[in-house]
This record gives structure tokens, sequence and C-alpha cells, in this order.
């Protein structure tokens, strides 16, 4: 009891180090508030802090280890359902609207390309031994068209085993960190090379604040002025997750996470039309808050004798979905006459959401596709769950 409560605590308070830990240090901010996360669940597994699967005094460590799974069970289940409503709310979906031809290419080129890959690496590599293959392929497409909120949500949702959702996002961030080194460290300058367009004046007219850490801005989060409003998101984010729990038990008679999940995304697109909720501030800060809680209980369920030859076969496989969007995308923006610039934040805004656009953007030096790939992203955030979900269904079809 007493040691599932100290992990419970860990679980609680590490977000809130590594918070800290992000606006005091640069090279945080560069590593990202996820992976440091990952990294402290990751090292909790193979440190043994978590009980591990076997026992030899079942009358007292098996407890403890129900106990445990409980506790991992609920606050999986209740930190993905409260974020997603927080982190959409201050999304403004209005910028759908105001986006250029050239930009709705981009991110119409984008979604295709990674779908196409999706599919072809799923046919490619289904005999591979690939445990849940069909569930893996959907986190893909969730991820790399909406990014790591997608990707939990629909884990989530489609009960995915904790340590294939650890596996698949440790991999794909072995795939995907480099392509951003890549980029950042002068790659997009290949991009331009080979689609040689001009920049179609893509700055929207728009009152926006953009800064480097616009979308993970914790400065003033518990001050008197903001966290009363921020609160009232968080209880806009609670009365959605009790109507799709009370959805579900209507439709299934059981609480189902998928129509859930479903629903409070839904729910929180329509709420983010209201300027009053959209204006809420902290929103999305408070729901990274509780997708770091998730990221650490799920990367501390990591086996790492799950790392075998078929595991290694996922790394292919996702090391394929990457490498033949990106050249498929690039096909596709060649075709459209879409620039080299404007391809490079489409393609990192869907396969790594909204945040990464405004270092990318300043790596290149150009700010006019700033917007256009903020937009993309935030796109890619409202539909990346649905598509996964599509493509789940579409495989179990086969």
């Amino acid at each position: 009891m007493a040691h599932s409560l100290i992990i419970l605590a860990i679980y609680l308070i590490t977000p809130v180090i590594i918070i800290f830990l992000f606006r005091k240090y640069g090279w945080v901010r560069s590593v990202g508030t996820v992976i440091l996360a990952y990294a402290v669940g990751i090292i909790m597994a193979l440190a043994g802090v978590i009980p591990p699967m076997e026992y030899t005094d079942p009358e007292t460590l098996e407890v403890s280890k129900t106990l445990m799974g409980k506790i991992q069970t609920w606050v999986m289940n209740i930190t993905v359902p409260l974020a997603i409503p927080l982190m959409l709310f201050s999304s403004d979906f209005r910028l759908w609207t105001k986006s250029l031809p050239k930009t709705i290419l981009a991110l119409v080129g984008g979604v295709i390309s990674i779908i196409v890959a999706v599919v072809a690496g799923f046919f490619l590599f289904r005999n591979s031994g690939i445990e849940d293959i069909n569930n893996v392929a959907a986190m893909m497409t969730a991820i790399y068209t909406g990014g790591t909120l997608n990707f939990f949500a629909l884990g989530s949702a489609l009960q995915v085993d904790p340590n294939t959702i650890t596996l698949t996002y440790t991999f794909e961030m072995l795939v995907t960190f480099p392509l951003i080194l890549f980029i950042v460290g002068g790659g997009y300058k290949v991009f331009r090379k080979i689609l040689p367009f001009k920049d179609e004046s893509t700055d929207i007219n728009i009152n926006m604040d953009i800064e480097d850490d616009v979308f993970e801005n914790y400065k003033g989060m518990f001050s008197r002025k903001t966290f009363p409003k921020m609160m009232i998101g968080l209880l806009i984010s609670i009365v959605m997750l009790i109507i799709g729990a009370g959805l579900s038990l209507a439709i299934t008679g059981k609480l189902n996470e998928l129509i859930i999940i479903l629903t409070i995304t839904t729910l929180a697109i329509a709420a983010s039309f209201s300027k009053y909720v959209r204006t809420l501030p902290k929103t999305f800060e408070l729901g990274m808050f509780f997708i770091l809680i998730f990221s650490v209980v799920v990367a501390s369920q990591f086996d790492i004798y799950s790392v075998n030859t078929s595991a290694l076969s996922m790394l292919w496989f996702i090391l394929f979905i990457m490498l033949t969007s990106v050249v498929l995308h690039l096909i596709l923006s060649r075709i459209f006459k879409v620039s080299g610039d404007l391809f490079t934040v489409a393609h990192i805004g869907l396969l790594c959401s909204p945040p990464f656009i405004p270092p990318i953007v300043a790596a290149m030096g150009n700010r006019k596709v700033l917007i256009s790939g903020i937009v993309i992203g935030l796109i890619g955030y409202a539909i990346g769950t649905y598509l996964g979900v599509a493509i789940s269904y579409f495989f179990n079809l086969l």
C-alpha cells in the first residue's frame, strides 16, 4: 500500500519538476517535456521501482501489484480525457477558413502521404511479427497527423497494451528526432532546392501572440488572475468527460473509451469556437500537465525484455512510414507547386504538432510560413484521432 502511494506521488510530482526545469533551462526546452517524462518513466521501470510481473510472495507483493495496476489504469483513463479538451480549447479553428489555397494543398498532400505510407507499411510488415500491428498502424496515423496528444488518446481508446504504446512511441522518437535535427541543421535548404517555388503571402492578418514557447508557456499559471479562470477550463473539461461517459453508458451499457474520446474531442472543438472558452488562460499548459503524468505512467510500465526481434521489426515499420510519407509529400508538393518552406512546416506540423513550428521557422528565417504551419498542426490535432480510428477499423476488417 505504502509503496503504491509513493509511486503515485512520483507520478504526480514528476511533471511539476519537469515544468520547473522547462522554465529554468534552455536545454530542457530543446529536449521537450514529453520526452523527459518518458525518460523518467523508463528509468523507473529499468530501476525496478515498479513491481515486476512475477512474485515470490503472492500473499503480499501480488496485492501490491494489483493495487499498483489499478492506480496506473485509473491515472491513464482520467488524464488523457481531461487533457484533450484543455489542449483544444485555445485552438482558433477559424484559421482554417483564413488559410490560403497553398496551405490547404500542403495539408491535404501531407495527410494523404501519411495515410498511404501507413497502409503500404501495414501490408509490407503485417507478417513480420509485430504484435498488434493493426493498432500500431492506427497510432502511427494518429501521431503523424496530430502529434502526441492523438497518439495517447487513441492508444487509450483502443486499449492498446501499455508496453506496445511505450515501444511505439520510443521508436517513433528515435526515427523522428533525427529528421528534426536534419531540418534545424540546414536540411530545409534541400527541400528548397527540390521545391524552388515562390512563397505566396502566407501571412494571415490575425492578432496572435507568437513566442518560441507559445504552446508551453507555464509562467503565471498559479497567479491570482490566471488560476481561477484556468480552473473554469478544467471544470468544463470534466463536464465533457461526464457527458462522454454518459453517452457511452447510454449506447453500450458500459464505459467505452473510444466513444468517450471521440465525444470529448468533438465537444472540445465545438467549444473552441466560443471566444470565452478559447481565451481561458493556460488551458493548453494544464492539458500538457496531464499528458506528462500519463507519459510517466505509461513509460514506467516499459518491459526491457519485450525488445526482441519482433520489436525491432516495429522500428523498421515506423522508419518506413516516416521516410515514405516525406517522399510522397515531396512529390505531391512538387505537383501542387508548394514551396520548400511551406512543405517543411506542413510536414513537421503534422508529424510533431504545433509546438515544433516556431523553432523550425526560426531556423529557416522565414516567419511568413509560421501561421500556416500552426494552422496545419491545429487541424492535425482535430483530425488525428478520427483518422486513427478509421485506420484501425479498416485494418480490423481485413
